[in-house]
């Protein structure tokens, strides 16, 4: 399956600036209609799914730009619910579409570069308390999966991957790494194991992160968990959250994809920085069977845990 690119920088080629706490998100509530073109231009590119625009997006953060509670509810469920609408907008074309919903970590509300970190201080508690909430909000939007990504912190996946159990939606958990390790410097192995026997999360991998470093991370994640693989780097770059930018040299090259596929990746995309252009070449590369299993599997998976909510 295709996975859309970065969203950012999609909206930034608009003509948008992003350079307040609520990036992304700030869209949903200024100009839906700019994030809805986003969604369609990366489908019509070949996307099989459409990643949405709440991963930095927060009850609290809303909160703080100035939103009561109710209306920043509305937003977060808005942000699927839109891209629900460009799916089916297309829908004619007879090509089957997903809609995600993203799932960012703690640090990402925090707009201080803290999900290319972890290790923030709080309680499991304390992380249940933020993420349940926001995890109900998005599923009473009515996506078809969850896109937990880049996840830091193994401790954090914890966390989540108990949330995501309870709720009973099918989800994809993608850590950010540094190489053999996540960003907060625990061992790969250890982390995927952590995922290993959720019944939630039906394929694992990594996002946000060097595309040199995803081969190794899908074989570390396919001998700990045997499910199928996530891969969606960013082009190599490092964000700096100072001046908000992304320096360095760009290293995305969708010929890495097919080793990428070998290693066990059934969904694969980009992230910061990868734009449609580099989608439409991955998606020509990697031509999607529109009845391939690992998508027979998400629905399957859905129809089951339906039937099992009655």
């Amino acid at each position: 399956m295709i996975l859309d690119g970065g969203l950012s920088n999609a909206l930034e080629s608009r003509g948008h600036r992003l350079d307040d706490d609520l990036w992304t998100a700030r869209l949903l509530r200024d100009a839906p209609e700019e994030v809805a073109a986003v969604h369609r231009a990366y489908y019509l590119a070949g996307a099989d799914v459409a990643t949405t625009a709440s991963y930095q997006a927060s009850v609290e953060g809303y909160q703080r730009a100035g939103l009561d509670r109710d209306q920043a509810a509305a937003l977060l469920r808005r942000s699927v619910t839109l891209a629900g609408e460009v799916r089916d907008e297309l829908a004619a074309d007879g090509h089957h579409r997903l809609v995600a919903a993203s799932v960012g970590p703690y640090g990402a509300v925090l707009a201080d570069g803290s999900e290319y970190r972890g290790r923030y201080g709080l309680s499991a508690t304390a992380l249940r308390d933020f993420h349940g909430p926001r995890l109900d909000l998005l599923a009473s939007g009515g996506p078809d999966l969850l896109a937990v990504e880049t996840i830091p912190d193994l401790d954090e996946a914890e966390v989540l991957v108990d949330l995501l159990d309870d709720l009973g939606l099918p989800a994809w958990l993608s850590y950010s790494v540094d190489g053999p390790r996540t960003r907060a410097g625990q061992p790969l192995a250890d982390a995927f194991a952590v995922v290993a026997s959720s019944a939630a999360v039906v394929a694992t991998g990594v996002n946000c992160c060097d595309p040199a470093d995803v081969l190794p991370a899908l074989e570390t994640a396919r001998a700990v968990t045997g499910k199928p693989g996530v891969a969606y780097p960013n082009t190599g770059q490092v964000w700096d959250s100072g001046t908000h930018a992304w320096s360095g040299r760009q290293s995305f090259d969708v010929s890495l994809a097919p080793s990428w596929v070998e290693a066990g990746a059934e969904y694969v995309g980009g992230c910061c920085r990868v734009g449609p252009t580099d989608i439409a070449a991955l998606a020509r590369l990697l031509a999607t069977d529109e009845s391939d299993g690992s998508r027979r599997s998400i629905h399957g998976r859905q129809a089951n845990q339906e039937g099992g909510r009655g």
